[in-house]
């Protein structure tokens, strides 16, 4: 029993890590990068369609995106999609590709970016947090229940707490490395 709490611990706080970096990767840092437009959807064939399902997205260059629709007759849908994101870029169309220029950053649009950084890393960390009430709740009800003995429960207590730690330092770790990026001039 106590392995498959562990189990379960470790299962969600490493989930909460990884939506952690999926939210940082779709943040601009004045570098091209594909995971970028991961979150456009494009009003296409009578739905919405995700932009890496309908295009080839490549960053050639540090500051371009190109994107090569597979139907050329979708290029003004998938502009529309893009200036109408939050991402805040312009898009050129030659009739063929797509060409995103990746403006660089102001400085107080950096300092903005950190602060977002931060709060989505606080978010993670919270996540974490209740992760770990929730586990150490199940041990208290099962030691209460008589299927856990007190020495146990207080040991595999102190192990999910040091598993906690070791996942909040990562999400610490990935901050860091994004708020450098994002400062990087």
């Amino acid at each position: 029993m106590p392995n498959e709490l562990e189990k379960e611990a470790q299962s969600k706080m490493a989930k909460s890590v990884e939506a952690f970096a999926h939210e940082l990767s779709t943040i601009r840092t004045g570098r091209a990068s594909t995971a970028l437009l991961d979150s456009i959807e494009v009003e296409a064939y009578g739905s919405r369609m995700k932009l890496n399902q309908m295009a080839n997205v490549a960053a050639p260059e540090p500051r371009l995106l190109l994107i090569t629709p597979w139907d050329k007759s979708q290029m003004g849908a998938i502009e529309k999609a893009i200036l109408a994101s939050p991402l805040d870029l312009t898009p050129g169309n030659d009739g063929h590709v797509i060409r995103i220029p990746i403006p660089q950053l102001t400085e107080e649009r950096r300092k903005d970016l950190v602060k977002l950084v931060g709060k989505l890393a606080e978010e993670a960390r919270v996540a974490i947090r209740n992760v770990r009430r929730s586990v150490i709740d199940e041990i208290k009800k099962k030691q209460k229940d008589g299927d856990i003995p007190e020495d146990d429960a207080h040991k595999l207590t102190e192990h999910i707490q040091k598993i906690t730690d070791e996942y909040i330092e990562k999400v610490e770790e990935t901050l860091k490395t994004k708020e450098a990026e994002i400062m990087e001039v």
